[in-house]
């Protein structure tokens, strides 16, 4: 096949990737119906599994309440400090490892050795070293976000094109100007996997700090309205986990977009 075929081909839409977006959308009406239509036939009881418009009419009334934004509000500044701290270090430390020979002889033994420890398990040390206020929630939601940020970054400067690097240098580029010039660009597509692979983490680890002396946040919701078997406003709670995670998914997507171009489909 020429490159005049290829060119027509891709005009014409035949290398594009299809547009699923009307799929999903689908999918989701359908699934929501399907939990409808089982609440309203009675097949499992209200308290197991309220209908959806329960849960909707019960997060309209948290919503005007303040309720929810108390919660929500909470959730988020935890979320987003975690998020930033452990995304910011894991890309230095994955640049670094992945550049300098000595930081990749010290640093590649340590996160091997620490990144299989789960971050849930660190959460009465971290309470221990920190106390039982915020910082040491959004310290492990920064753990849990910056092994996969400091990994991906790292596989993506290794897999940099060695000719261009030399090429920078060739031409008088000092080490910083490589690393922001030619390894950051390169490394882009495995930093924005990173960062999809830390947002779903963050938001665990969110619930699970959430669950342990505090009295705001949506991992509070959760495990409270459970405790008193309000099953309505539990289900509100994980309809909102589920909103965020959306809406980071969609946000992380749109950024990437923007910012690798190239890779746009």
């Amino acid at each position: 096949m020429n490159v005049t075929r290829i060119a027509v081909e891709d005009r014409t839409g035949f290398l594009r990737r299809p547009d699923h977006r009307l799929l999903r959308l689908l999918a989701l009406v359908g699934l929501v119906a399907l939990w409808e239509l089982l609440a309203r036939i009675g097949w499992v009881p209200a308290l197991f599994l309220p209908s959806p418009l329960g849960v909707l009419r019960e997060g309209w009334e948290m919503l005007v309440t303040g309720e929810i934004l108390v919660h929500l509000s909470a959730s988020l500044r935890r979320l987003v400090l975690g998020f930033a701290i452990g995304g910011g270090l894991g890309v230095v430390v994955g640049v670094t490892v992945g550049f300098f020979a000595v930081a990749e002889a010290i640093g590649t033994p340590l996160i091997a050795a620490t990144f299989p420890i789960p971050k849930i398990a660190l959460l009465p040390l971290l309470i221990l070293w920190l106390g039982l206020g915020e910082s040491s929630k959004v310290a492990v939601i920064a753990l849990g976000v910056f092994f996969p940020m400091a990994i991906n970054t790292y596989a993506g400067v290794r897999q940099a094109d060695p000719l261009l690097i030399r090429a920078a240098v060739a031409f008088g580029a000092r080490r910083w100007s490589v690393i922001r010039k030619v390894i950051l660009p390169s490394a882009l597509p495995m930093i924005f996997a990173g960062l999809r692979l830390g947002a779903g983490t963050a938001l665990l680890l969110l619930v699970a700090a959430e669950m342990i002396a505090v009295e705001s946040g949506i991992g509070f919701l959760v495990l409270h309205a459970g405790n008193i078997m309000a099953t309505t406003k539990l289900m509100v709670g994980i309809v909102l986990l589920s909103l965020l995670g959306v809406v980071s998914h969609w946000g992380l997507g749109r950024l990437e977009r923007l910012a690798i171009p190239w890779r746009a489909g």
